[in-house]
């Protein structure tokens, strides 16, 4: 954990309200993207995932007095649990089904992980050399933060390629573009990505 994310849970620790906020903040872009994928593979165009997201932290402003992980990988897999109970509500609501279905919740904290797994490895792929890699923060939660800083067509056939797996002639449909167009668009996000990380030590 850095250090400032590692002062922020320090202080959220002694009952500092903005100190939470603040950590839970740095993880805005992450947690969306994340629930952004979920979304768009069930029930794409019904949700907004920063709807989602606030939800999630209002669940975590509830229940932060039980976490007692130390590392950021720790805060981060909690977070990504509490997102995969907010998520299930929301596909509950959808679907018409009522009371709480744990099976469903595993299912989504564990594609979830997946996801995180993907945007961790696409941010390792990114990298020129083995040497530069990601000491100081989640992988994942750096790659989201320059995804989100990259122009929006960019940022969506990443998505689209890499963390909903899609087949380039589904995300050119997706897209409403010509396949070949989307392959050359994703070199050249991927080159955009690689200069947005470029900075990242």
């Amino acid at each position: 954990m850095t250090a400032e994310p590692a002062i922020l849970l320090q202080q959220a620790r002694t009952g500092n309200e903005s100190a939470l906020g603040q950590l839970l903040e740095s993880y805005s872009r992450y947690l969306t993207l994340l629930a952004r994928v979920q979304i768009g593979r069930r029930i794409q165009g019904k949700v907004d995932a920063a709807d989602v997201v606030q939800e999630t932290f209002l669940e975590v402003h509830r229940q932060f007095p039980n976490f007692r992980g130390t590392t950021e990988a720790e805060l981060v897999s909690w977070l990504r649990k509490i997102l995969a109970g907010q998520l299930a509500l929301v596909l509950r609501r959808y679907v018409g089904t009522k009371g709480r279905d744990v099976r469903l919740e595993m299912d989504l904290a564990a594609q979830l992980d997946q996801s995180a797994d993907a945007l961790g490895g696409a941010l390792a792929a990114s990298q020129s050399t083995p040497s530069q890699h990601v000491s100081k923060r989640e992988q994942a939660v750096l790659l989201a933060d320059a995804l989100a800083n990259l122009p929006v067509d960019y940022r969506e056939v990443i998505i689209l390629r890499h963390l909903e797996a899609l087949p380039f002639a589904d995300v050119a449909e997706r897209m409403g573009r010509s396949e070949d167009s989307v392959q050359k668009l994703w070199v050249r996000s991927l080159a955009a990505l690689r200069r947005s990380l470029g900075g990242v030590a």
